[in-house]
Formats: structure tokens, sequence, C-alpha cells
């Protein structure tokens, strides 16, 4: 008797947590806080409705798979939202939340900032953006999962949603589901994302269209679309190439060129072509170079990057960011920035490889975490006391970047090829800063001659450029001028 009533206890454990796991998920409820505001945009009063809170996926079985934090700009008195533009925004990390572009670029509010300085201490003032384009398109801006107040819900983890493909799946639903609860399916469409928020683009607008969304145009600001061109990695000689015309800007502004040349813009044109020509057949030859090729290399890369002819012999004609981030001004005891290398900062070593931080990045996360965490309490009346996750770590690190992936790399630009030649009216804008060391302006050159367009597609794509780096809409006349080319952008496309 007691044999059998083991048995049937080793038989009905299975059978229970089989039911466990078949059991029905509980609801999870969206939030949503509606609030009315104004501003006013290049002169003229824009009344709105922000709607902050969150969008909820679930499976085919009607199960809770994510919960979406995002906040909505509409534009009040349209009368027909068929032909009033709606924008989805985001950035990229990957893990990063879309507070950058929201509170930086294109939202009706945001972070007070001086220019390629250290802020003052708080309070960090919000204002009104006089160059927002809420005037010419409604606004969307989503935080992925693990980003934000966004996570993973039910039986689902934050690592489910962390990596390329599952990342443009949950993504294209989310906007979806949004043009489906808000009405807005014949709106024109547009899609806006910054560093691998572009990445995430590439890919999701070509997962749209799957949907039946087409897409009217693609902004990509700060572009990374073939990650081969900025990992310096053993045997990839191409990020020594796209990057040296960066490199360039900015000994320019550094004043740390031998000789200065005026114009910045000629200046590069001129680097620009020796980076492709014969910079890039002397790495090809690699230790088979001459002596007096090699000589003849190391001085042109003294004249465009301010850097010893000595240090360039040691760096083997091949110069990576991270040294020269720290060479650059090391005789001045300072570095320069990655993400705007126009930023400069100060190391405990400065004898140091690399720099200790990025003085581009932590001069602006303070700011902006607590700017957004008072305005989306104080002014959008959002209540949570969970941490806004402004840049997590932790996504970013268990990233699945999919086969062969990254380093080994990680290419998008098919994704984007794809849906242009299926949706032939789609345009597609690209925005890049000077300075911006983390996705070079030459690297996204490269990327959009590579993608084997048609000629009747490619006049689809437009290049614009600022002087400043990969948020460029941290200098004021670039945040200006970046507005006025996104309305013209989005003008141009439906």
């Amino acid at each position: 008797m007691r044999t059998l009533l083991l048995s049937l206890a080793l038989v009905a454990a299975p059978l229970w947590a089989a039911d466990k796991a078949d059991a029905p998920v509980p609801d999870v409820k969206e939030q949503h806080v509606v609030t009315e505001h104004s501003v006013r945009i290049q002169g003229d009063k824009v009344q709105y409705k922000a709607t902050t809170g969150t969008l909820v996926l679930k499976d085919d079985k009607g199960n809770p798979t994510a919960s979406f934090f995002y906040i909505a700009y509409t534009k009040d008195g349209v009368d027909d939202a068929r032909k009033r533009p709606v924008t989805f925004a985001y950035n990229g990390g990957p893990g990063s939340s879309s507070v950058w572009l929201h509170m930086g670029a294109l939202g009706p509010r945001i972070v007070k900032f001086p220019d390629v300085t250290q802020p003052a201490n708080a309070p960090f003032d919000v204002v009104d953006n006089k160059d927002s384009i809420l005037d010419t398109t409604d606004l969307v801006f989503i935080d992925p999962v693990g980003t934000g107040y966004s996570k993973a819900e039910g039986k689902k983890e934050g690592k489910d949603f962390w990596g390329v493909d599952s990342d443009k799946k949950a993504m294209a639903e989310f906007i979806r589901l949004w043009l489906t609860k808000a009405e807005r399916w014949n709106s024109p469409k547009f899609l806006a994302g910054e560093s691998y928020g572009t990445t995430r683009s590439a890919a999701v607008v070509d997962e749209l269209e799957s949907h039946g969304v087409y897409i009217n145009g693609v902004v990509l600001m700060s572009s990374v679309l073939d990650f081969s061109t900025i990992s310096f990695n053993p045997g990839n000689d191409l990020p020594y190439i796209t990057y040296l015309p960066t490199y360039a800007a900015t000994a320019w502004y550094h004043d740390a060129l031998p000789n200065k040349p005026k114009d910045l813009e000629a200046f590069l044109k001129e680097v620009r072509a020796f980076a492709g020509g014969e910079y890039a057949a002397a790495l090809f030859k690699g230790s088979d170079i001459g002596a007096e090729e090699k000589a003849r290399i190391i001085d042109k890369l003294h004249q465009y990057t301010g850097l010893s002819k000595a240090y360039l012999d040691q760096t083997n004609l091949r110069i990576d960011i991270m040294r020269f981030t720290k060479e650059l001004l090391r005789d001045k005891r300072r570095t320069v920035g990655r993400l705007d290398s126009r930023f400069e900062g100060i190391d405990h070593d400065a004898a140091g490889e690399t720099f200790e931080h990025d003085p581009s990045y932590t001069a602006i996360m303070g700011p902006y975490t607590a700017a957004f965490n008072d305005y989306v309490r104080r002014e959008l009346k959002f209540k949570d006391d969970s941490e806004y996750q402004i840049l997590s770590y932790k996504v970013n690190m268990g990233w699945d970047w999919g086969k062969g992936g990254w380093k080994g790399y990680t290419n998008v630009a098919e994704d984007l090829r794809h849906a242009m030649s299926t949706n032939t009216h789609l345009k597609v804008m690209v925005a890049n800063g000077y300075y911006d060391m983390a996705t070079p302006f030459f690297a996204t050159e490269y990327t959009f001659s590579h993608m084997g367009l048609e000629p009747s597609i490619e006049k689809n794509v437009s290049f614009s450029y600022y002087p400043a780096g990969h948020m460029m809409y941290v200098q004021p006349a670039s945040r200006e001028k970046l507005a006025d080319n996104i309305r013209a952008f989005i003008k141009s496309a439906y």
C-alpha cells in the first residue's frame, strides 16, 4: 500500500506541475494618464495632449507578455487624423530609454543644457522646446523592455526581448497595437531612431511591412547598420578607415592639428578621399608595405590627426578609438569624449591607455535623469516608484546579437534595402554629427554606398550633417537645424 501511494505521488507531481504551467496568467492592466498642455514652436502656439502610460502586449492565447511604457503627444484640433503624421521615436544602447530624443530633441519639453560644458548643480530646468517637431507630427516615445518603466510580464522574462530579432518583433507589435487602439492606421507613419535605434529601425521597418504596416519615412540619427564599420578587431581594418575623418574633425575642433585649415567641410572632404584611397590601400598591404610608403602615410596621418609621428608608427598606422580619446590631448592632461568629442574629461591617470569615463556621457547623465523623473511625475502626473532605467547595462550585456552578430558582425543594412525595395516610396533621412566617435559619419556613408540600392530608390536617401556629436541636439544650433530638416523630410514623404 505504501509503495502504491508513493507511485501515485510520483505520477501526480508532474501532472500538477503541468497544470500549473498551463494555468492562465493573471491579466495586466494598462495605465493611462492624459494631461493637457501648450507650447510655442517657432512662434506659434500648439495645444496638445500628453498620454503617459503603458501598453500591454499579449501572446496568441491572450496572456500578457510585456508592458511597454510610452509617452504620446498628440496635437489638438486635428479634423482628419489621416492627414496628421505620427512618428515613433526611440533611442538605442541597446538598453537605452527614449529619454534622450524625448527630452533633448523632439519633444515639446526639453532639458535646458549648456553646450559642451559641465552643467550647474540641480535643479535642472525643463523648458519649452521651440524646436519640437510636434507642430508637424504627433510623437510616440517608446521604451523597449528593460528600459524606462517597460518590463516583461506573465511567463516572459526580460531576456526574451533582449535581442536583434526579438526586439524588432516586440517593437513592431507595439507600433501595430498603438495604431489600432489610437485608430491611426491610415496616418502617414514615421520611425525616428538614434544609435542602436537606427539598427532597430532598419529591422523594424522591414518587419512592419510583413504585417501590412507601410512606413512613409525613417529618420536615422547617428546611424550604425553594419557593425563591421565600427568594430576594432584584429583582421578588420575597416574601422581605422571609417573613423579617420572623425578623428580629423576632432583634432580640428581642439586646435590640435599642425596646420589647421579654415574650412572644416573642405578639410573633411580631403580626409575622406585619403582614407578611402591611399590609406585604405596602405592598410591592405599589411606588413608588405614599403618603408617609403609607410613614412608618407604616417606624415599624412600626422597632418590629419595631430598625433605624433612616433606614436603613429607605434600603432602600425592603426588608430584605435579608445587610444585616440586619450592620446589627442594627453599633453594637456585631458581626454575627449566618445559620444561627442568636443567634450573634455579629466582622468586620475594621465598616462593611461584609455579614458576612465566618457565626459560627453557623464555630463548629460545626471541632468537628464533628474529632469525626466521630475517631469514625468510633476507635469505628466504619472506615478511609478520603480526606478526609471535611463540606460540599462543589464540589457546591454545580455543582448542577443544573433548568429555571428556584433563582433561577428551584425548587419541590418540588407533589412533596410529590402524594405526600400518593397515599398519604393519609403524615404530615409540620415543625420550625422561630425564629432560623433560612437557611430562616425564616414562609416554611415560607407554602409549606404555598399547597400546595393537601385538608382531609382537611392534617391530616396538624404544626408545631413551637424557640428556636434552623437547627440547632436545638445548643441542648440544643431538641434534647430535637425528639427528643420526633419520637418522638411516628413512633409516630403506623404
